[in-house]
């Protein structure tokens, strides 16, 4: 399993743009649930799955307007 966390800029308190929200419902369109944050959103998947995520989450951000996108990824305990 992988945990990708990520931000999108601009980023304006309390108020995310289409360029968060688009990139949130491309993670979830994949099957992901997404932990999204003050600062930044994260999601667990399949490593498999992983390049999907990343790749649909930067295109749908970049497509809506964001500046920036930071992106990490770290691999989690599998569930017991």
């Amino acid at each position: 399993m992988l945990t990708l966390e990520f931000t999108i800029e601009p980023f304006v308190e309390g108020l995310p743009g289409p360029h968060v929200l688009e990139a949130v419902a491309a993670a979830e369109a994949l099957g992901c649930t997404v932990e999204f944050g003050p600062f930044g959103s994260s999601c667990t998947m399949p490593a498999s799955l992983a390049g999907k995520v990343a790749a649909a989450v930067i295109g749908a951000a970049f497509a809506n307007g964001a500046t920036h996108v930071t992106l990490t990824a770290a691999r989690t305990e599998e569930p017991a």
